[in-house]
């Protein structure tokens, strides 16, 4: 149980399941989705009584793998609106408690285009939810530009959330691919958005990373090293390491102890959100989830810097990592205490997502 004075959570990555979408995704084969053993239930309740015992004030409601495309253009459509109306509803009888990440039919650009106006328009959805590739079509790919031109238009949040690679009959050895295949999916279509120049020509998306970005805290300087070698010389190499620093990061799966450190040896602290997986994550799990976020020491190079947050920064992303601090030392002395993951978390999806500070 969490301490009432803690500030509760911005859950950005929390899943749902609806009946008929299971029944339509196993239509479509994936009867064990992502080589799990089976699908996972879901009610507004059950989530509800969980956030309640582990202090989430407000989980974002996405859908995960396999997403809502399984081959048919219009069938796609079809399933994307069906699930993003439900979870609208779930938002709308629960006001305060739950948010929106909306699913788009990708890769048919006209339909996801249909499905962006409908789910901002009408729904008032809070950000988009967008699988690292579908069908093999990666986020960088250049069919998918109106899209982005779009969401960025839109000033959007983009949350992206894994799926099996086209090869993973090979690759995942037989084991589910959630453990190896989606941290490696991630870094791939993050690898491919920025080779393909999508965060470059839109640098105000509003990305978020799951899985405290995947393999991209070790990978990064590579990626960054082959983009200067191999990016044409014309277009001038944009540096990968920059981009990366503008995404946000969730902690979903394990991020301590060893995650977390290797994620801000790449970005500020002001990246940072939490997330616990739920409903793919079983719900004792989910507690021990919150347990080791609430446990974890925040390390002195995070909670010193609320002393300094004040200071004059030249730098814009400087000033916004001093200003996440300074809310995050607001909120834990406001609750009792020093900076905590939860106190810096939520002030960080506070910023991204205004209008749960509201």
């Amino acid at each position: 149980m969490t301490s009432p004075e803690a500030p509760p959570l911005v859950d950005v990555h929390a899943h749902f399941v609806t009946e008929s979408y299971v029944r339509q995704a196993r239509a479509a084969g994936h009867e064990l989705p992502d080589g799990m053993p089976g699908w996972p239930t879901w009610s507004p309740a059950a989530h509800l009584d969980l956030m309640d015992r582990c202090g989430i004030g407000t989980a974002m409601l996405s859908l995960s793998s396999p997403g809502v495309h399984f081959g048919d253009d219009t069938a796609a459509g079809r399933l994307a609106r069906e699930v993003n109306e439900e979870s609208a509803r779930v938002v709308r009888e629960h006001p305060g408690r739950f948010g929106l990440f909306a699913s788009l039919p990708l890769p048919d650009v006209d339909g996801a285009l249909d499905e962006i106006a409908y789910a901002f328009d009408t729904l008032g959805a809070d950000g988009v939810v967008l699988e690292t590739n579908t069908h093999g079509v990666y986020l960088g790919d250049a069919r998918l530009e109106p899209v982005f031109a779009e969401l960025a238009r839109r000033d959007a949040v983009v949350f992206l959330h894994p799926t099996s690679p086209v090869c993973w009959e090979e690759s995942a050895l037989g084991r589910p691919r959630p453990m190896v295949e989606f941290i490696f999916d991630t870094a791939r279509t993050v690898t491919d958005l920025l080779f393909a120049g999508t965060l470059e020509r839109h640098p105000d998306l509003k990305v978020v990373v799951p899985h405290c970005g995947g393999a991209l805290p070790v990978l990064a300087d590579r990626v960054n090293g082959f983009m200067k070698l191999f990016m044409p010389d014309d277009q001038g190499a944009p540096d990968a390491l920059t981009h990366l620093r503008r995404l946000h990061y969730d902690l979903a799966g394990t991020p301590f102890p060893r995650q977390v450190p290797a994620l801000l040896n790449l970005v500020d602290p002001d990246r940072l959100l939490y997330g616990s997986d739920y409903c793919w994550t079983p719900p004792a799990a989910a507690e021990a989830h919150v347990a080791s976020v609430d446990a974890a020491p925040v390390p002195a190079s995070v909670s010193t810097s609320t002393s300094t947050s004040t200071s004059t920064s030249t730098s814009t992303s400087a000033s916004t990592a001093a200003s996440a601090l300074a809310s995050a030392s607001a909120s834990a002395s406001a609750s009792g205490g020093g900076v905590t993951w939860r106190s810096l978390t939520t002030a960080n999806a506070h910023r991204l997502l205004p209008r749960l500070a509201r």
